[in-house]
C-alpha cells in the first residue's frame, strides 16, 4: 500500500514491540513513541471496567489500540492501515491479503507448531500465541488487523462470545465465512447495547 511502517516484534504472550502485557497507561503512553493518545473509551458494553486507549499518529489518525482491566494492559490491536508492522517468525501480519495470512497459519497449523481454531463469528486465531487476525475494511477492500492478548488472558482468545477480546474490537467487518454476515452486527440486527456505541 505504499505505507512505511515502523515494525514490531510479537512476543507470544508477553507483548508486541515495545509493549507488555501487564503494563499500566503511563507506562504504555511512555514507550509509544512518536505517538500521543487520541481518546480513551469503553470498550465493552458488558464490562465496564475495560478501557481502551487509541493512540495515533500525525494528523489524529489511529494507530494502536491499548486495552486494560484493572489498570494493567492485557489486549492490544494495531490498524491495518496506520499501525506498525507486526513480525511474527519473519511473517508480516498488518495490513495484509487475508487468505495469504490465513495459509500461513494454516501451514504452521499443518506442521504442528500452532492451533488454529475459528471464532463463532469466523475470525482465525490462536490461543498458543495469543493471537487473533481480524479484518479492516480500506479503499479496495479488506486488510489484516492483528490482535494480541497476554497470557493471562489468551484462553479462548478467539471465541468472540466467551474470550477475553472486548465486543468493539468484534463489531465492524469480519472474515469472510460461508453462511454468516460479512459484518457484525449483521444488517438488521440490533444489538442489546443499552447506552454503548462501538468507538469505531
Amino acid at each position: 500500500m505504499g505505507l512505511e511502517r515502523v515494525g514490531w516484534e510479537l512476543m507470544p504472550l508477553e507483548g508486541v514491540g515495545p509493549l507488555r502485557f501487564g503494563m499500566d497507561s503511563t507506562e504504555v503512553a511512555a514507550v509509544l513513541s512518536g505517538m500521543t493518545e487520541l481518546r480513551r473509551f469503553q470498550a465493552d458494553p458488558s464490562f465496564r471496567e475495560i478501557r481502551g486507549l487509541e493512540f495515533g499518529t500525525g494528523m489524529a489518525e489511529p494507530a494502536v489500540y491499548a486495552y486494560f482491566v484493572e489498570g494493567q494492559l492485557f489486549r492490544v490491536a494495531v490498524d491495518g492501515v496506520r499501525g506498525p508492522q507486526v513480525m511474527l517468525w519473519g511473517r508480516e501480519l498488518t495490513g495484509c491479503v487475508p487468505a495469504d495470512l490465513e495459509r500461513f497459519l494454516l501451514h504452521a497449523h499443518d506442521c504442528g507448531v500452532i492451533d488454529v481454531s475459528y471464532g463463532p463469528r469466523g475470525n482465525p486465531g490462536t490461543n498458543g500465541l495469543g493471537l487473533v487476525v481480524r479484518v479492516q475494511e480500506v479503499a479496495g477492500g479488506v486488510v489484516t488487523r492483528p490482535v494480541m492478548v497476554g497470557r493471562s488472558w489468551a484462553d479462548r482468545c478467539t471465541d468472540d462470545w466467551e474470550g477475553a477480546i472486548p465486543e468493539c474490537e468484534w463489531v465492524g467487518r469480519q472474515w469472510t465465512y460461508p453462511g454468516h454476515s460479512e459484518h457484525w452486527p449483521p444488517p438488521g440486527h440490533t444489538p442489546n447495547w443499552p447506552g454503548w456505541q462501538p468507538p469505531f
